[in-house]
């Protein structure tokens, strides 16, 4: 197996409902995406998924969540948009993208800085 991981930024605003904190006051982060796949197979140039490609998977997806509202989007009006829940965002819409594909998500960590991160990944047991 090979691992293939890429890093993106967005920054968006959102308010956590339920958090008994300055959380649940609007505010912004400039968030940092670390995307990563794992693929069994290499192709003819021995690349597992250029990276080229990963990026605009990834981009496409947070492209929709640049500079919005992250409480006005339908996915997080079910639930809260922790950094927990971006993470788990994006790795089903990259399952989705990538699906019918020699690779599938690993893992997904979000920033919210440089020192704290949340990672959403599904088990393989």
């Amino acid at each position: 197996m090979f691992e293939i991981s890429v890093t993106m930024d967005f920054a968006a605003a959102h308010r956590l409902n339920n958090y008994k904190g300055a959380c649940e006051n609007l505010h912004g982060h400039n968030f940092t995406v670390e995307a990563s796949v794992i693929c069994d197979k290499l192709n003819e140039a021995y690349i597992a998924i250029d990276f080229k490609e990963l990026k605009s998977i990834v981009k496409s997806i947070i492209d929709k969540l640049d500079h919005t509202y992250l409480n006005d989007h339908d996915y997080f009006k079910k639930t809260n948009p922790t950094s927990e829940m971006i993470a788990k965002y994006i790795y089903e819409q990259m399952k989705e993208a990538l699906k019918n594909r020699n690779c599938k998500p690993s893992k997904v960590s979000v920033y919210e800085s440089k020192n704290s991160k949340a990672t959403y990944f599904e088990s393989t047991v």
